[in-house]
């Protein structure tokens, strides 16, 4: 007989306070989660790398790095930029990135990071564990 994974709600934010601040990373019975407000959408991701098990919630947000192309005369490289609204989270072990709301990491779709169910009630922001 197996045993029966029973899952609560956990209010671990307010919104307005997430808001803010972008990010809060929490800690649910030992279980390490971090908390992002990007785009007016919540994300909850696991804080743990796929890469090598780092603490990637809390390495920098950072604009997601573009290759500028110029047109003038044929395609040319402009260099490297950065997007305007995208954001990823960089892992401070190694410096894998990964989209802030999708998780994915940008140059191989099949990386990302493990998310968690949340939700926001009123100004309660809620995950699942």
């Amino acid at each position: 007989m197996s045993a029966q994974v029973v899952r609560r709600d956990v209010v671990v934010a307010s919104l307005a306070d997430l808001a803010q601040r972008e990010r809060i990373v929490v800690d649910v019975d030992g279980t390490e989660l971090g908390l992002y407000f990007h785009a007016e959408q919540v994300r909850a991701w696991y804080n743990v790398c796929p890469h090598q098990g780092g603490p990637v919630c809390q390495g920098k947000i950072m604009p997601r790095t573009v290759q500028l192309v110029r047109g003038e005369g044929g395609l040319k490289s402009g260099g490297p930029g950065f997007h305007p609204t995208d954001r990823n989270i960089v892992c401070p072990w190694h410096g894998f990135e990964f989209d802030i709301l999708t998780g994915k990491h940008p140059a191989d779709q099949r990386v990302g990071l493990r998310p968690a169910r949340v939700r926001v009630d009123g100004d309660d922001v809620i995950v699942t564990i």
